[in-house]
């Protein structure tokens, strides 16, 4: 829990905003399947599966709707066969109009504090959203893990076709890092990136050694005969948004790219760990994270995001278990309804 004197977010009526606990039973029972694809919306789902995977979660990866204030479409391109043009078709995908802030961040602290009860000690959770709510979102995450749990804000820098605008380009989203527990050994590899063209004509390809002085500070640098793996991978990283000609574009909106998921995947979690995609959207999580060898459960509301996920995934060979997530249900008692057991 956060320390006495953490700043924090209030409005009227967050004090009654409701928790988020067991409401219902996930069906059919999924055992050991590698990757799962859970129906419903996803606050309850979150609550059912705190009953079951409670601190087993490595890694997980929300990519909420980002407060645009609109419908988004799932777009694709088809053929005419009688024209030979290309048609563009357009259906619902989900719906980010919210009636104001409040009830935006209410819906999300929710989904975080309920995520947070699933991540394992060693765990980690990544947040992205964009520059409309990450200021909000921060100290939000702070309130419900603590600011000591706060690991690193990364920077996601793109490049896209330019809008009309009398400001600067926005060609960037955050995403904000935080792990379960402060005190653990949190799941962490090193990645890197490729060595500055400067480093490389000064250095060359090998490990720089740091020569110290007698006051323990650096006098200069040489070189060991070690293969450098390049440099540590800092906090910004450039990587490209889906090319619309893509092999991996579904059409979904919001779809995030593949090296993206791959490199979060890749630095917080082992093979074996389990993955958790609370909005599972187009299933680019689930995809990288069962290419790498790694368990996934991906949740989404939308029937458009489980036609597309489900069909991408089995084009990649990725088997997965489809479950549903049953209500609770009363029993009736001499014509009179009763509060019953969840449904078997």
């Amino acid at each position: 829990m956060p320390r006495s004197g953490t700043p924090r977010l209030e409005w009227a009526g967050k004090a009654i905003q409701p928790t988020a606990s067991p409401r219902g039973r996930l069906v059919p029972d999924a055992g050991d399947a590698p990757v799962r694809l859970i129906r419903g919306d996803n606050l309850p789902v979150l609550g059912a599966l705190a009953e079951q995977a409670a601190s087993s979660v490595t890694l997980a990866y929300l990519d909420p709707p980002f407060l645009t204030g609109k419908v988004h479409h799932h777009v694709t391109r088809t053929k005419n066969d009688t024209t030979g043009e290309m048609e563009r078709m357009t259906r619902p995908a989900f719906d980010d109009r919210w009636s104001e802030l409040t009830s935006y961040l209410g819906a999300l602290g929710q989904r975080l504090s309920a995520t947070r009860q699933l991540l394992a000690e060693h765990g980690s959770l990544v947040l992205h959203v964009d520059t409309r709510t990450s200021h909000y979102a921060k100290v939000m995450c702070d309130e419900i893990f603590g600011p000591e749990c706060f690991a690193s804000e990364v920077i996601w820098r793109y490049r896209r076709w330019p809008s009309k605008t009398r400001n600067f380009q926005r060609v960037h989203d955050v995403m904000l890092r935080y792990v379960k527990n402060a005190d653990a050994v949190v799941r962490y590899n090193q990645l890197y990136e490729p060595l500055a063209a400067s480093t490389l004509a000064t250095w060359g390809k090998k490990k720089q050694l740091a020569v110290t002085g007698s006051s323990g500070r650096r006098v200069r640098s040489s070189t060991t005969e070690t293969e450098s793996s390049g440099a540590p991978l800092g906090d910004v990283w450039d990587i490209g948004i889906i090319a619309p000609v893509a092999r991996e574009r579904t059409g979904y909106p919001t779809q995030k790219p593949e090296a993206l998921l791959t490199r979060w995947i890749e630095a917080c979690t082992d093979p074996g760990d389990l993955v958790l995609d609370p909005y599972a959207g187009s299933g680019t999580t689930l995809l990288c994270a069962a290419r790498l060898g790694r368990r996934a459960i991906g949740i989404d509301v939308g029937a458009e995001a489980h036609h597309v996920l489900s069909e991408r995934l089995r084009a990649a060979g990725v088997p997965i278990v489809v479950q549903e997530l049953l209500p609770e249900v009363a029993k009736t008692r001499g014509g009179r309804s009763v509060p019953g057991r969840i449904a078997s």
